[in-house]
Protein backbone atom coordinates (compact mmCIF):
# COMPACT_ATOMS: atom_id res chain seq x y z
CA UNK A 1 0.00 0.00 0.00
CA UNK A 2 2.86 2.21 1.08
CA UNK A 3 4.48 1.90 -2.52
CA UNK A 4 0.94 2.38 -4.65
CA UNK A 5 0.65 5.95 -2.30
CA UNK A 6 4.08 6.82 -3.10
CA UNK A 7 3.93 6.30 -6.68
CA UNK A 8 0.63 7.78 -6.96
CA UNK A 9 1.86 10.72 -5.19
CA UNK A 10 5.09 11.14 -7.32
CA UNK A 11 2.99 10.43 -10.81
CA UNK A 12 0.12 12.67 -9.43
CA UNK A 13 3.39 15.61 -8.77
CA UNK A 14 4.53 15.11 -12.03
CA UNK A 15 0.80 15.46 -13.81
CA UNK A 16 0.01 18.77 -11.87
CA UNK A 17 3.27 20.35 -11.71
CA UNK A 18 5.53 19.68 -14.52
CA UNK A 19 2.74 18.49 -17.10
CA UNK A 20 -0.73 20.75 -16.55
CA UNK A 21 0.85 23.79 -14.74
CA UNK A 22 3.50 24.09 -17.32
CA UNK A 23 0.95 23.46 -20.15
CA UNK A 24 -0.64 26.58 -18.90
CA UNK A 25 1.86 28.50 -19.74
CA UNK A 26 0.54 28.35 -23.40
CA UNK A 27 -2.67 30.24 -22.02
CA UNK A 28 -1.11 32.78 -20.17
CA UNK A 29 1.03 34.44 -22.72
CA UNK A 30 4.12 32.29 -21.34
CA UNK A 31 3.80 33.19 -17.87
CA UNK A 32 4.19 31.14 -15.12
CA UNK A 33 1.58 30.07 -12.95
CA UNK A 34 1.74 30.93 -9.54
CA UNK A 35 2.04 27.79 -7.98
CA UNK A 36 5.20 26.99 -9.61
CA UNK A 37 7.05 30.28 -8.01
CA UNK A 38 9.24 29.39 -5.52
CA UNK A 39 10.05 32.36 -4.18
CA UNK A 40 6.82 34.04 -4.29
CA UNK A 41 5.42 37.18 -6.54
CA UNK A 42 3.89 40.26 -5.95
CA UNK A 43 0.92 42.33 -7.25
CA UNK A 44 2.64 43.20 -10.59
CA UNK A 45 2.74 40.00 -11.81
CA UNK A 46 -0.39 38.38 -10.82
CA UNK A 47 -1.73 41.64 -12.68
CA UNK A 48 0.19 40.55 -15.73
CA UNK A 49 -1.28 37.03 -15.49
CA UNK A 50 -4.70 38.15 -15.18
CA UNK A 51 -4.11 40.54 -18.12
CA UNK A 52 -2.96 37.57 -20.43
CA UNK A 53 -5.60 35.44 -19.56
CA UNK A 54 -9.26 35.31 -20.36
CA UNK A 55 -11.86 33.85 -18.60
CA UNK A 56 -11.75 30.51 -19.89
CA UNK A 57 -7.82 30.05 -19.17
CA UNK A 58 -8.64 31.05 -15.41
CA UNK A 59 -11.52 28.81 -14.99
CA UNK A 60 -8.82 26.08 -16.17
CA UNK A 61 -6.46 27.03 -13.63
CA UNK A 62 -9.56 26.98 -10.94
CA UNK A 63 -10.67 23.24 -12.48
CA UNK A 64 -6.59 22.01 -11.96
CA UNK A 65 -6.67 23.29 -8.78
CA UNK A 66 -9.79 21.83 -7.55
CA UNK A 67 -9.13 18.35 -9.20
CA UNK A 68 -4.95 17.30 -9.48
CA UNK A 69 -4.55 20.32 -7.33
CA UNK A 70 -6.40 19.06 -4.44
CA UNK A 71 -5.48 14.99 -5.16
CA UNK A 72 -2.00 15.75 -5.03
CA UNK A 73 -1.74 16.98 -1.41
CA UNK A 74 -3.97 14.77 -0.47
CA UNK A 75 -3.04 11.44 -1.52
CA UNK A 76 1.07 12.58 -1.04
CA UNK A 77 -0.16 13.33 2.79
CA UNK A 78 -1.23 9.78 2.83
CA UNK A 79 1.35 8.03 1.80
CA UNK A 80 3.95 10.20 4.37
CA UNK A 81 1.55 9.92 7.03
CA UNK A 82 1.81 6.18 6.37
CA UNK A 83 5.70 5.98 5.64
CA UNK A 84 6.11 7.81 9.16
CA UNK A 85 3.33 5.32 10.80
CA UNK A 86 5.23 2.73 9.44
CA UNK A 87 9.03 3.76 10.72
CA UNK A 88 8.57 5.52 13.60
CA UNK A 89 7.52 3.60 16.83
CA UNK A 90 7.44 6.25 19.26
CA UNK A 91 4.12 8.48 19.20
CA UNK A 92 5.92 11.82 20.11
CA UNK A 93 8.00 11.38 17.14
CA UNK A 94 5.80 10.31 14.78
CA UNK A 95 3.76 13.24 15.55
CA UNK A 96 6.50 15.51 14.92
CA UNK A 97 7.08 13.84 11.63
CA UNK A 98 3.34 14.10 11.12
CA UNK A 99 3.42 18.04 11.26
CA UNK A 100 5.03 19.40 8.56
CA UNK A 101 2.70 17.07 6.39
CA UNK A 102 -0.75 17.71 8.06
CA UNK A 103 0.35 21.48 7.44
CA UNK A 104 1.33 21.23 3.61
CA UNK A 105 -1.81 19.55 3.20
CA UNK A 106 -3.93 22.22 4.77
CA UNK A 107 -1.13 25.26 3.42
CA UNK A 108 -1.77 24.21 -0.25
CA UNK A 109 -5.40 23.58 -0.01
CA UNK A 110 -5.50 27.34 1.21
CA UNK A 111 -2.80 28.33 -1.78
CA UNK A 112 -4.97 27.20 -4.11
CA UNK A 113 -8.30 28.95 -3.71
CA UNK A 114 -6.32 32.64 -2.91
CA UNK A 115 -4.47 31.84 -5.81
CA UNK A 116 -7.76 31.74 -7.90
CA UNK A 117 -9.12 34.79 -5.78
CA UNK A 118 -6.15 36.68 -6.49
CA UNK A 119 -6.34 35.81 -10.03
CA UNK A 120 -10.56 36.28 -10.26
CA UNK A 121 -10.11 40.44 -9.52
CA UNK A 122 -9.91 42.80 -11.99
CA UNK A 123 -7.60 44.98 -10.51
CA UNK A 124 -5.01 43.24 -8.29
CA UNK A 125 -5.47 43.29 -4.38
CA UNK A 126 -2.27 43.90 -2.52
CA UNK A 127 -3.61 41.80 0.55
CA UNK A 128 -5.33 38.99 -1.99
CA UNK A 129 -1.97 38.90 -3.81
CA UNK A 130 0.32 38.52 -0.40
CA UNK A 131 -1.50 35.48 1.19
CA UNK A 132 -1.29 33.60 -1.95
CA UNK A 133 2.45 34.61 -2.51
CA UNK A 134 3.13 34.03 1.25
CA UNK A 135 1.53 30.09 1.11
CA UNK A 136 2.94 29.42 -2.27
CA UNK A 137 6.55 29.91 -0.38
CA UNK A 138 5.12 28.41 2.55
CA UNK A 139 4.08 25.26 0.58
CA UNK A 140 6.98 24.54 -0.94
CA UNK A 141 8.70 24.85 2.67
CA UNK A 142 6.65 22.30 3.89
CA UNK A 143 6.42 20.11 0.66
CA UNK A 144 10.61 19.88 1.78
CA UNK A 145 10.25 19.47 5.47
CA UNK A 146 8.01 16.57 4.75
CA UNK A 147 10.10 15.43 2.22
CA UNK A 148 13.08 15.65 5.08
CA UNK A 149 10.41 13.79 7.85
CA UNK A 150 9.79 11.08 5.38
CA UNK A 151 13.76 10.53 5.11
CA UNK A 152 14.16 10.64 9.06
CA UNK A 153 11.42 8.17 9.75
CA UNK A 154 13.51 5.95 7.44
CA UNK A 155 17.04 6.50 7.91
CA UNK A 156 17.03 7.38 12.04
CA UNK A 157 18.94 5.03 13.67
CA UNK A 158 16.24 2.37 15.18
CA UNK A 159 17.02 3.03 18.30
CA UNK A 160 16.29 6.53 18.01
CA UNK A 161 12.97 5.78 15.94
CA UNK A 162 11.24 3.49 18.71
CA UNK A 163 12.09 0.19 16.38
CA UNK A 164 12.91 -3.20 18.05
CA UNK A 165 15.70 -5.20 15.49
CA UNK A 166 13.24 -6.13 13.57
CA UNK A 167 12.52 -3.23 12.19
CA UNK A 168 8.84 -3.91 13.85
CA UNK A 169 7.74 -0.34 15.39
CA UNK A 170 7.71 -0.87 19.73
CA UNK A 171 8.27 1.00 22.78
CA UNK A 172 5.91 4.28 23.42
CA UNK A 173 3.52 3.11 20.66
CA UNK A 174 -0.02 3.38 21.76
CA UNK A 175 -2.50 2.22 19.02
Amino acid sequence: MLIAAAAASLLLFWYFHLLTLGQMTQLSGGLTMPDMMVGGYDTGYVQRLHEEMDDAARGQLSYLHRTAGTLFPLIFAFAWLLLVQLNAGRRWLRWVLWSPVILFVVVDLWENVAIDTALAQASADPGAVALAATLTVLRWVLLALSLVAGAVAVFLPPHLRGVDRAGKPGGERVS
